[in-house]
């Protein structure tokens, strides 16, 4: 059914996301798929805000983030499953539909939490790969 699953991870919200990878866990094994795991570190951009953070600030914190994510991995994902770990960096929503279509995956799977008024005029993450992405999206409510 599926040959490769995306599911992204939120490392900042562990707890949102066991239902999420419960779900890509049992569809990798349904399909015998190969399973990317993408946590996306955002991007401070140029100017004001960046100006603020020492300048090495944000690859100190992309290591961190694989560091992280490797343990997660390790901790959460049963040796049997055939595991690709990503760490991108820059806009959420765009880096995980990037990667998605760069692997070609067939499937996203993502945690969603429930939506408050800003959601509503910002966007979440979610809205936007499900909007944007070119395969099919699940996404987990926790």
């Amino acid at each position: 059914m599926f040959k490769e699953i995306a599911l992204a991870v939120d490392l900042n919200a562990p707890e949102t996301q066991q239902k999420a990878l419960d779900v890509a866990l049992a569809q990798t094994r349904l399909s015998g798929a190969k399973l990317h795991i993408i946590s996306v570190v955002p991007d401070f951009g140029v100017g004001m805000v960046s100006s603020y953070f020492p300048e090495d600030f944000e690859q100190k914190v992309i290591k961190e983030t694989d560091d992280k994510l490797g343990a997660y991995l390790k901790s959460h994902v049963p040796q049997d499953i055939a595991v690709q770990k990503i760490v991108a960096h820059g806009t959420i929503y765009r880096e995980i539909i990037d990667y998605a279509e760069k692997v070609g995956a067939d499937l996203i799977v993502m945690a969603s939490h429930r939506p408050e008024l800003k959601d509503y005029l910002l966007g979440p993450n979610a809205s936007h790969v499900v909007k944007h992405a070119n395969c099919s999206v699940l996404v987990v409510r926790d």
